[in-house]
């Protein structure tokens, strides 16, 4: 994914940052180890957020022990063992990961020396995790022709992303799965690909790529533009889905604690997006 579902770290319990780094690590080790060692720079703290989110209601413990890895060798590191859903979620990271290079080559035609690092951990991945690579296959495809058309309704355009994280969702927690956590991936979804369109606005202009708040807000020039003349509009989008996202969290039939899952749902995702929104003000005032 895109590195943006992070906790809010003031309010993060000891023992949510200890379990969420070992379960980064978890992730880390797992794509070393059976998807190849170049297919470690895609991780990102998304997938770390999943696996917490699936171990948690499939009700499987997860594993902490102090290991040493190829990053860091000489001190010992928090790092949650392998097993099924650790290892998927490994699967995952490197089929989205290659499909975001891949994105950016058709956007621009740069990038292909970065998805083909991915290239070798990809094509292990579709072996027994075929149906994952498929699902972001055809969310991916869908989401290119909303782009093509220059789709001027978000929700139109966001729905390719939400149900590829829905459909990940599903088909991760199996037995598990339920209205409300179809629901809780799909609004997830639907953030973290706003979220990267809102952050990426400027450079989506410069370069003449598709962004859908450029369309549906009467293609405003820069991001700076677009929050001052469109900042309620926008804010009550990302209200509407913070709400689901809560809804859909309270449905969860949570097996374990779930700190960590509700510091970053109710509190890292509104916080990183005011951070996205800050950040337009002070770089236009820093220049």
């Amino acid at each position: 994914m895109f590195g943006y579902v992070k906790p809010d770290l003031p309010y993060l319990y000891l023992k949510d940052d200890r379990l969420y780094k070992a379960l980064y690590c978890g992730v880390c080790k797992n794509i070393g180890s059976y998807l190849g060692q170049k297919a470690r720079i895609g991780l990102t703290y998304d997938i770390a957020f999943l696996s917490a989110v699936a171990h948690n209601l499939k009700g499987v413990d997860v594993s902490v022990k102090n290991e040493r890895c190829i990053v860091h060798p000489i001190i010992s590191r928090p790092m949650a063992s392998r097993d099924e859903i650790t290892e998927a979620c490994a699967a995952v990271n490197v089929i989205l990961a290659y499909y975001k290079c891949e994105d950016d080559v058709i956007d621009s035609g740069k990038g292909k020396l970065k998805r083909s690092l991915f290239k070798k951990g990809y094509r292990r991945s579709t072996g027994k995790y075929s149906a994952y690579s498929e699902i972001v296959d055809k969310r991916y495809a869908e989401l290119r022709e909303a782009e093509k058309r220059e789709e001027d309704r978000i929700d139109v355009v966001s729905d390719c992303f939400s149900l590829m994280l829905k459909d990940i969702g599903d088909l991760l927690l199996g037995e598990d799965r339920t209205e409300d956590t179809g629901d809780l991936f799909y609004f997830l979804g639907k953030w973290i690909y706003l979220i990267d369109a809102l952050d990426d606005y400027d450079k989506d202009i410069k370069k003449k790529n598709y962004n859908p708040f450029y369309f549906a807000f009467g293609k405003m020039g820069n991001l700076k533009t677009l929050v001052t003349e469109k900042g309620n509009e926008i804010g009550l989008i990302f209200a509407d889905v913070f709400s689901r996202v809560k809804i859909a969290k309270e449905g969860c039939k949570w097996k374990f604690n779930h700190d960590l899952i509700d510091n970053i749902l109710l509190k890292g995702l509104p916080n990183t997006t005011l951070g996205v929104i800050k950040k337009a003000s002070e770089d236009k005032k820093a220049k």
